[in-house]
Parts: structure tokens; C-alpha cells; sequence
């Protein structure tokens, strides 16, 4: 090389190549080697009053939760009932009060000749109101007392076969033993 001057950032001392690295031995490639020391930290006597004050109130926290969970569901359904009953009594249909009142009235009769004893007071009052309700709405009616009487009917054929289960056990035994193979 002649005449050409070379500067260097480390000096003009003549150095060797250095030898060729690898892709692994470079830092950006590779994770340094670090050696962690980790220290577990003492809880104070205030995390210690916290954590104890936890451990006390979680099982009422849990009961009260549950309670709200099973409350809940109950509460909306009430809520949208309410909703709904003042949607229909703000455009209620045609002669809906005068209906209403005729049946109200007929379940203050009912109270009123309800003297006496306590199963008078409930029948005397659900009788006419259920009658003077069936009355103004016979469809309706119908359709609940199909459905009660279905449900009775039910209720009677389970009652009669548990009945019968119980006066005669042995027999219900030695009718399964003859159909058996």
C-alpha cells in the first residue's frame, strides 16, 4: 500500500484479524447467562391482618354471593312483571277497569261473608273471584281449568298406583318373577 494513510479508532499499532464469529456467539443472538437470586419477601403485620381479615370473611362473601345468584334470576323476573303490568295498565283494552273492579268487588264479598272460619276466608274469596273471573273471560277459564284437571287427573294416577304399591307388595314380586324367562 503505498502512501495511502490508515486510521484506526484504536490506534496505529498494527493488529491481527480477528477470527470469524459465529451466529450463536453473538449478543444479540444469545441470552447471557444470569444468575437470579430471589429473595422471598417477609409479610408485615398489616398484609398479615389483611390476609387473616380475608380468610375470616371469605365464607360469608361465598354465602352471600350464592344468595345473590339464586336471588337474582327472581328479582329480573319480578322487575320485567312489573314492567310489563304498567306497559299494559298505561293502554289497558276496552272496559278492562269496570271488568276488574266487578271482580275485585266480588273478592270483598267473598271476605266479608268469609266470617268464621279460616278455610272459609280463603275459599269464600278465590271461589267468586274465580267465578266472576271466569265470567268475563271463558276462554281463558276453559283453558285452566283443562290444564288443572289434567294435572289432578295425574296427580290421582300416581297417588292410586303408590297405593296400590304399598297394599300389595307381594303380589306386584310374583307377577315380575312368572314374566321373567
Amino acid at each position: 500500500m503505498l502512501g495511502v494513510p490508515v486510521l484506526s479508532a484504536a490506534g496505529t499499532e498494527d493488529r491481527e484479524a480477528p477470527a470469524p464469529l459465529n451466529r450463536d456467539e453473538l449478543s444479540l443472538y444469545t441470552v447471557p447467562e444470569q444468575n437470579y437470586n430471589f429473595i422471598q419477601h417477609e409479610p408485615g403485620q398489616i398484609e398479615e391482618t389483611v390476609a387473616a381479615a380475608r380468610s375470616f370473611v371469605e365464607p360469608y362473601f361465598s354465602w352471600c354471593r350464592g344468595t345473590y345468584n339464586k336471588i337474582q334470576p327472581k328479582v329480573q323476573r319480578g322487575v320485567q312483571l312489573g314492567s310489563d303490568s304498567y306497559a299494559f295498565l298505561r293502554d289497558p283494552p276496552r272496559d278492562f277497569y269496570p271488568k276488574a273492579g266487578v271482580i275485585g268487588f266480588t273478592g270483598i264479598l267473598g271476605l266479608f261473608l268469609a266470617r268464621g272460619s279460616r278455610a272459609k276466608r280463603l275459599l269464600y274469596p278465590a271461589g267468586l273471584v274465580a267465578v266472576s273471573a271466569s265470567l268475563y273471560y271463558p276462554e281463558r277459564a276453559a283453558g285452566i281449568a283443562k290444564t288443572a284437571g289434567d294435572r289432578v287427573y295425574a296427580g290421582a294416577v300416581q297417588g292410586y298406583a303408590a297405593l296400590e304399591k304399598l297394599i300389595n307388595p307381594q303380589e306386584k314380586k310374583l307377577t315380575d318373577s312368572e314374566n321373567r324367562p
